[in-house]
């Protein structure tokens, strides 16, 4: 038989998406009972996009993600007590401290957000994706009709795979 040879192989091409072709849905992720560490981690791939196959890293492929009962989030160990938030004033000597318990007690929507954006990489695209996260305190959110497109659109496609 002969050999192949560069002019014989069809070479595939790799496929890149442009932005009018990203699938964007809404995800909705209750805190309750869930540890502070892998409930970010979680949320952090819902909002980059890892969960999908055309994952690009240059890109926003990540969906809007809704958490609800953030008051409800537990953490391990002595967390609570121990673990403090920074924050400075810009004034000489005013770098503020405040607690977990405290930060918990106050803007527990805050924790969560201050988890996820230490979980996403330090870049410009941090910041956009960063505005994809929606957090609340309770059970109650206002994006229910946006979550309700995304399903209905999820099971017409789900239908089209099938026939």
């Amino acid at each position: 038989m002969g050999c192949l040879t560069m002019k014989t192989m069809k070479r595939m091409k790799t496929y890149s998406l442009k932005g009018g072709e990203i699938d964007k849905r809404w995800q909705v992720v209750d805190a309750t009972g869930q540890v502070l560490g892998r409930l970010a981690t979680q949320v952090a791939g819902f909002l980059m996009g890892k969960h999908k196959p055309t994952y690009s890293a240059h890109l926003d492929m990540g969906d809007f993600v809704v958490v609800v009962n953030a008051d409800k989030v537990r953490v391990t160990g002595n967390k609570m007590e121990d673990k403090t938030y920074y924050r400075h004033t810009g004034y000489m000597g005013g770098l503020k401290t405040t607690s977990l318990s405290r930060m918990m007690e106050r803007h527990p929507e805050r924790v969560i957000e201050l988890a996820v954006r230490g979980m996403l990489p330090r870049n410009r695209l941090n910041r956009h994706v960063l505005r994809h996260l929606k957090v609340y305190a309770g059970p109650d959110h206002p994006h229910q009709a946006q979550v309700n497109a995304s399903r209905k659109r999820e099971a017409a496609a789900s239908r089209e795979q099938q026939s």
